[in-house]
Parts: structure tokens; C-alpha cells; sequence
């Protein structure tokens, strides 16, 4: 499933202009993962909205503001938030290793900045949790802990369902091709695409 999930990931930011570099195309299972093996994408904008304070949950109207980013993703679907408690387990912030930016800023050469500033560090997951205290806890650990931002599964398929035409193929995409299909064979109700930004093209 993660390959399905990286490969969602990538065609959302594909789809909002970046150009995608995916680390490594094998899942490490039975040792413990190498500092280049720990982000799951680098993404950089050819083109970033300079001066942006990008807020620390992203939405697809931040995207312009991101220069470029060591990618985590973490879907873990059973759950529709992560909680305080799996945070603290520390399984999900193994990208914001030390060793890890390095080797992500190492890939991208000169793109990124001496100092690093302009490579954030941004976690996929299912989600935050939506109360307090939970929320607020949530947040400040995942930011003690050196992640930038992170970017809901949610926000990106309410994205991609949104942005995909059911008039057109996406043969070159496994993933926008069944997105399409969904709206072609009316599984995706005009109702529920109201609440991902207006009404189906």
C-alpha cells in the first residue's frame, strides 16, 4: 500500500507544479533504514511565491510558498488522525533526522540553500485530531520534534478529485485514471465534490 499512497503524494504535487524526485523505489524492512532512505520524496517548486510564512497544516492554496521538501509519508489508513501517543512512539519522524535532512539536502545539490532554510520538512499523514487538547498537543510535539509542516490525505484526494476531468484520459496515471473513473461512473455524488470546492466541469 505504500507504494499506492507515495505514488498519490507524488501525482498531487506533480499536479500542483513541482517536479518529484522519489528516493527509492524498495521498502526497507528487515533493518533499519539508511539517512538517504528515510524521506520517501523530494519536491522542489521550479517557481515559489518568494516571502510566503507558510502556516504549519498545509492546503493546497500554501503549495505556491513551498520552495522545496524532504517528504515523510505515513499512510496509516485505520485511523483518521494521528494521535499524541503514536507521535511520542517516534515511528513517524525518522525523516527529520539529522543524518536524514543532510542526505535530502545532498540530493538536491545547489537547489536548496546553504543553510538548508528553504528545505522544509513535511509529513503526510491521515490526519490531525480535530479537539482539544489533542489538536494543540499534537501540533507542538510534531514541531519539537522538526517537522515543518504536514499535508492531510484528505486535503490531497479532495484536491485530485477535484482537479481530475472525467473527459479526459489519464492513461499515463494508474491513479488519476481511477479518480476519473470514479466521477465517470457517478461513485463520486456532485454532492460530496460540493464539498471539495463546486460542482463537477
Amino acid at each position: 500500500m505504500a507504494g499506492f499512497d507515495d505514488s498519490l503524494v507524488r501525482e498531487y504535487f506533480e499536479m500542483n507544479g513541482f517536479f518529484v524526485r522519489q528516493s527509492r523505489k524498495y521498502a526497507v524492512q528487515s533493518r533499519r533504514k539508511r539517512a538517504d532512505e528515510e524521506g520517501d520524496l523530494l519536491v522542489i517548486n521550479p517557481s515559489p511565491r518568494r516571502g510566503a510564512d507558510l502556516p504549519f497544516q498545509l492546503f493546497g492554496t500554501d503549495l505556491p510558498g513551498l520552495s522545496a521538501a524532504v517528504v515523510a509519508v505515513k499512510g496509516w489508513h485505520t485511523t483518521k488522525a494521528v494521535t499524541p501517543t503514536m507521535i511520542r512512539k517516534g515511528d513517524l519522524l525518522e525523516f527529520v533526522r539529522k543524518e536524514a535532512v543532510e542526505a535530502a539536502r545532498d540530493a538536491f545539490a545547489d537547489l536548496a540553500t546553504e543553510d538548508g532554510s528553504s528545505l522544509s520538512k513535511l509529513l503526510v499523514l491521515p490526519g490531525i485530531p480535530a479537539q482539544e487538547p489533542q489538536r494543540s498537543e499534537s501540533i507542538t510535539l510534531l514541531k519539537e520534534s522538526g517537522v515543518d509542516h504536514v499535508l492531510t490525505f484528505r486535503t490531497i484526494l479532495e484536491n485530485l478529485v477535484q482537479a481530475v476531468e472525467a473527459n479526459q484520459s489519464y492513461a499515463k496515471s494508474d491513479t488519476l485514471q481511477l479518480l476519473r473513473l470514479l466521477r465517470v461512473y457517478d461513485m463520486v455524488k456532485a454532492a460530496q465534490l460540493e464539498l471539495f470546492g463546486g460542482p463537477p466541469k
